[in-house]
């Protein structure tokens, strides 16, 4: 279908604006992107704190939707290509997740690249999930019923550590939300052409993020960096949204498709009309409420599962 009318006059501002993912430095582009919108949604407490990392502390955001004990929790990382993207940015993300889920969220403020490059993010990413389950009495929240969730670059860590999850004694994920995920670095899917620019996320501005994250050498098969190269057998149920004019969503709609194949749960819908990044804008695009209802519905029920 055509661009969602809701969606054109974004689509319209964004191009007007002269925002653009690459062509400029890291620190420019994390001063025009890491902006919080303010959210309407008001929660029992949100609390700033760091955790300890692989190479020092990690700023995390817990947000609680009540003082209940024992509350299920979602470990959330946000989006921005590994690059760009912090606790600001996905604000409004996490309380929607929050207060829809009824769960504790912990969003993770993971080292970015150039600085930092692959896989530093994976590794702050599976050192939060480790501390968020280790520390869950602390927390009050139930270490039995832990999800993780992530947009785009999130996305690709949720399904990263979702993967680690499986393969660990101590480290159980039941659900996994990826928001129009990035899950094959070789970029080689019919989408990146289709959608290659005019809407929003380019193909030229994942080139820049690809870029920044990794090594010349890095193998862009590596399971740690596209998570549809890994063996998929018996990781945790996923919810997987993308959308029709996304660069990503072929790798996204394939990365379903793969964790079907291997016999994995899969709650999959591909958002016709929608762009990159539509989910956390509820307040102009119905689509985004419909995504939000869809993301809370499924972790609802994994829990629920597991009272």
């Amino acid at each position: 279908m055509p661009l969602h009318p809701q969606a054109q006059p974004i689509i319209d501002f964004l191009a007007e604006s002269g925002f653009t993912f690459g062509g400029v430095e890291p620190e420019e582009l994390r001063q025009m992107g890491n902006v919080a919108v303010p959210s309407p949604i008001e929660l029992a407490s949100i609390a700033d704190g760091t955790i300890p990392g692989p190479s020092g502390d990690i700023p995390v955001r817990i947000y609680r939707p009540s003082d209940d004990d024992g509350l299920p929790v979602v470990v959330f990382f946000h989006g921005g290509g590994w690059v760009i993207g912090n606790l600001e940015s996905h604000d409004h993300a996490c309380r929607v997740i929050a207060s829809k889920a009824e769960c504790v969220v912990v969003a993770v403020d993971y080292r970015l690249a150039p600085e930092h490059k692959f896989p530093a993010a994976v590794d702050d990413a599976w050192a939060a999930l480790e501390w968020v389950v280790a520390n869950a009495a602390e927390l009050h929240v139930d270490p039995d019923r832990v999800a993780v969730a992530g947009d785009s670059a999130g996305g690709n860590l949720s399904a990263v550590v979702a993967v680690m999850a499986r393969d660990s004694e101590h480290v159980e994920v039941i659900q996994q939300v990826l928001i129009y995920p990035v899950t094959d670095a070789t970029c080689d899917r019919p989408s990146m052409e289709e959608n290659a620019e005019g809407y929003f996320l380019t193909r030229e501005g994942m080139d820049w993020f690809h870029g920044h994250y990794a090594d010349a050498d890095t193998d862009p098969e590596d399971p740690r960096y596209s998570p549809i190269f890994a063996d998929l057998e018996g990781v945790a149920p996923a919810v997987v949204i993308t959308a029709e004019y996304d660069p990503l969503r072929d790798q996204g709609n394939a990365f379903a498709e793969a964790l079907a194949a291997a016999g994995v749960e899969v709650d999959h819908r591909e958002y016709e009309g929608m762009f990159h990044g539509f989910f956390s804008m509820d307040m102009a695009l119905d689509p985004a409420k419909d995504a939000q209802e869809q993301v809370a519905k499924a972790l609802k029920e994994a829990f629920a599962g597991r009272s």
